[in-house]
């Protein structure tokens, strides 16, 4: 059970006008800023990306609160993928190209445990509640970097009434895959992206129809 499912798009940043001509016989190098949760897929796409055109990719990852800042300082960048709700606000700002948004997929926020573990019981409310308050230890995105999904799950823990009953076994990251501690076994729970995180050009590129299979393989569906 996802605690709720956000959809990511990919813009172009303003100024990124001059690779829309940009042709195999003028190799240039893109700078994309993304949302770690789409670490895997993107990095992987990207590699294909540049065989096909024969441009560069350089990508940077962080949490969308880091990207905003980001954007807001007119740090270069080409292209940006985060958060349909980040993206309006930035649009609003002025930062990305009104109208240039694809979106690419939607990603769920979920609980997860290490491999062999039992699953935890999220199926409701007060499951969600029980299972939080059982774990020994949990851990996410630190809200205060601006990450959607530790956002999003503070906003939850507050719900349910028991932020500060797990506050003493909480791990806080600053962004990445707190999922990473699970797996290494330093952590019991964790909750976050439940994906297995050219100007124009890049864009188009990573909204084809044929990537869809990998977008939902990496843990994203989106649907018309």
């Amino acid at each position: 059970m996802s605690l709720t499912r956000t959809t990511l798009c990919c813009a172009l940043v303003l100024g990124a006008a001059a690779w829309a001509g940009a042709g195999r016989a003028e190799a240039l190098e893109l700078q994309v800023i993304s949302a770690g949760a789409m670490r895997s897929i993107v990095t992987e796409l990207a590699a294909a990306f540049e065989k096909e055109t024969g441009h560069t990719v350089k990508l940077t990852f962080g949490t969308v609160g880091v990207i905003k800042a980001k954007l807001a300082e007119a740090t270069p960048v080409d292209v940006v993928i985060m958060s349909d709700e980040a993206m309006k606000d930035m649009t609003r700002q002025g930062a990305v190209v009104e109208g240039s948004w694809t979106a690419i997929g939607r990603t769920g926020i979920g609980v997860a445990v290490r491999e062999g573990a039992p699953k935890p019981d999220i199926g409701s409310p007060e499951a969600l509640k029980q299972t939080l308050l059982s774990t020994k230890s949990l851990v996410y995105v630190d809200p205060a970097q601006g990450g959607t999904s530790g956002i999003h799950f503070a906003g939850v823990l507050q719900k349910l009434g028991i932020a500060d009953a797990v506050k003493s076994k909480t791990t806080l990251v600053p962004g990445g895959y707190p999922a990473e501690l699970v797996a290494r076994g330093d952590v019991e729970v964790t909750v976050g992206s439940a994906s297995r995180p050219t100007s124009g050009a890049f864009v188009a590129f990573l909204a084809r129809p044929d990537f869809k299979p990998k977008l939902a393989a990496a843990g994203l569906d989106y649907k018309e």
